[in-house]
């Protein structure tokens, strides 16, 4: 037998680039994957344009120990921007001393991008939602929470991403009526929108509102009491009004909680007839006739949190069961008038309806949107 040639040894090196895409996305592990990136640079090349996600809360050893931050500046995201070119979701979550030069290669390699992360990057500003804007036409899901964006780079992002269909904007505070008619305006295709926490927004930003907005995430927030412009899409399915007490600034407390009247929850179950989950925890002032309301009105509803509604009674509770006939769960503890023996009488009603201690969620952004995660306790 002949002896074997260096060249003939190293054939796959030979193969097209599409063979070697096929290879590739036959690597089911990250070390085999990784393994296959350290091989040479045209193999590193392979790697890196097959890279779909990037997230940098998953690189620990970014992580400041004590804050939980991630340490990491613009310029490392220039050079992994330039290094992995064809994202299609990217995290930048706690990286809050990302600048506006750190997003401008988006312009450049971000045409694929669906996904964008940028929760708690309170220094980027309208420069970098430019950037974003003009090189990032998909973009569908966005997580701008706690940021320090405003009313006109939330116009910026939507006249250019106008095909956004979750948006987060949690504990934005400089985000008013304004910026979310812009968002409402130009993004039609929107379905999820959290705006927990904004104090500045009063609803009237939502008139207009397109049908297909279907989950609307409004917990410690102010809305005005007639919500007529909150409810004018007719489409939504889900809705958060609670009353997070742990977690709201003290100067807002009474006037959040005193929202959520009979008034209130009347007009949501009128405007509202395709909801299925709705969120009332700790809302102290829903009466009798609130809870009637629901029964007569939310026909599809199937959870509801009525957890720590101090004036939920007996007569409230078979209210619930006796009207809505696809509920399937409650989520209720802290409500001081319902005792075991309404309980077991609620039952013997309903028993194909579960009544359970509210779980612990933690809000979590993935690939594509954010997902609750139940928390073990």
């Amino acid at each position: 037998m002949g002896v074997v040639s260096r060249k003939q040894r190293s054939c796959i090196t030979n193969l097209p680039d599409d063979y070697l895409y096929l290879i590739f996305e036959k690597l089911d592990s990250n070390l085999d994957r990784e393994s296959f990136g350290l091989t040479c640079h045209r193999f590193l090349n392979i790697h890196d344009s097959s890279c779909k996600v990037l997230d940098l809360q998953h690189l620990s050893w970014l992580k400041n120990s004590s804050s939980g931050y991630i340490e990491v500046h613009s310029c490392m995201i220039h050079r992994l921007l330039n290094r992995f070119r064809q994202l299609e979701s990217l995290s930048l979550n706690g990286c809050k001393d990302v600048t506006d030069s750190g997003l401008v290669l988006l312009q450049k390699y971000g045409l694929q991008l669906r996904s964008i992360d940028l929760d708690s990057c309170t220094r980027i500003t309208n420069v970098g939602f430019s950037s974003i804007a003009s090189g990032c036409p998909s973009l569908s899901v966005i997580n701008l929470s706690s940021s320090s964006i405003r009313d006109s780079g939330l116009e910026i992002l939507t006249k250019s991403c106008n095909s956004l269909k979750k948006a987060s904007l949690g504990w934005c505070e400089n985000i008013t009526d304004s910026g979310i008619q812009s968002l409402i305006q130009n993004c039609r295709q929107l379905r999820e929108l959290r705006i927990t926490g904004c104090s500045k927004i009063n609803g009237i930003g939502f008139k207009g509102c397109s049908s297909t907005l279907a989950s609307l995430e409004a917990n410690c927030c102010m809305l005005a009491t007639d919500l007529t412009e909150v409810l004018s899409g007719g489409g939504l399915e889900y809705l958060n009004i609670a009353f997070n007490y742990h977690i709201m600034d003290m100067d807002l407390r009474p006037s959040v909680q005193d929202f959520v009247t009979d008034y209130v929850i009347i007009r949501i179950s009128k405007g509202c007839p395709f909801l299925q989950e709705w969120n009332l925890a700790s809302c102290k002032n829903i009466t009798i006739s609130g809870w009637e309301s629901i029964g007569l009105y939310c026909q599809s509803l199937e959870r509801i949190h009525v957890n720590g509604c101090l004036k939920l009674c007996g007569r409230g509770l078979l209210a619930l069961g006796n009207g809505c006939k696809h509920l399937s769960v409650i989520y209720i503890n802290f409500c001081p008038l319902i005792t075991p023996s309404v309980i077991q009488f609620f039952r013997m009603q309903r028993e194909d309806v579960e009544i359970k201690d509210p779980p612990t969620f933690l809000l979590k952004f993935v690939p594509g949107g954010w997902t609750f995660e139940t928390l073990s306790l």
